[in-house]
């Protein structure tokens, strides 16, 4: 399989920081997308961000910026299809997807992600951690995709589908486990970003 093609998840509203985004949040004196592009790009080929509105504001990034394709913030599904939709034009077969609000992810994401998909005609893994009430986790902004399912994606979204999980579960999806839950820690609010400082 082709090395995966990198998309940062950064569509969201961020209504619980106060709007606006997230991802440009100062921590240790870089910016949260700053931090997740720099995990991401050594484990993939090429990193975009998934990103809607004015995309000059990630100049400083110098990423290709790919905007939803479907109306009205359809939620992380939206940015995977246009992270896929986007790799389609880099002839890639699959993307690994990462939220923009998450600056610890594993340094072994990818890696962990194929491994887990290692047989399976449309490679797609979501990232799991263990939870003591629930037994697992699944992180849903995290994870491998095909391609391949590009198409099948979008008549989902069109129809109304906005859970991750949902989607992934019909098509056989597996989860690659993360033993550490701590590294799935995202920065939703300024009390967040302060607890993000702290674990630096």
């Amino acid at each position: 399989m082709k090395q995966p093609l990198g998309v940062i998840l950064a569509g969201g509203q961020a209504t619980r920081m106060g709007g606006g985004d997230k991802g440009l949040r100062i921590l240790g004196g870089q910016s949260l997308l700053a931090r997740v592009e720099a995990r991401l790009s050594p484990q993939v080929a090429q990193v975009a961000l998934n990103a809607n509105g004015d995309p000059a504001r990630f100049a400083a990034l110098d990423l290709p910026v790919i905007a939803d394709s479907i109306e009205g913030f359809a939620g992380p599904l939206a940015g995977v299809l246009a992270g896929l939709d986007w790799a389609a034009t880099q002839g890639a077969d699959t993307i690994v997807t990462a939220a923009a609000d998450t600056p610890f992810f594993p340094c072994d994401l990818v890696p962990q992600l194929l491994l887990a998909s290692e047989g399976m005609t449309h490679p797609l893994v979501l990232a799991s951690t263990p939870d003591p009430e629930r037994g697992r986790v699944r992180h849903p902004t995290f994870g491998l995709w095909p391609v391949a399912l590009r198409d099948d994606l979008r008549g989902a979204l069109e129809g109304g589908l906005r859970k991750v999980v949902l989607w992934t579960d019909t098509h056989g999806g597996r989860e690659a486990l993360f033993s550490d839950e701590n590294t799935f820690f995202n920065v939703n609010t300024p009390e967040d970003l302060a607890q993000a400082e702290r674990m630096l």
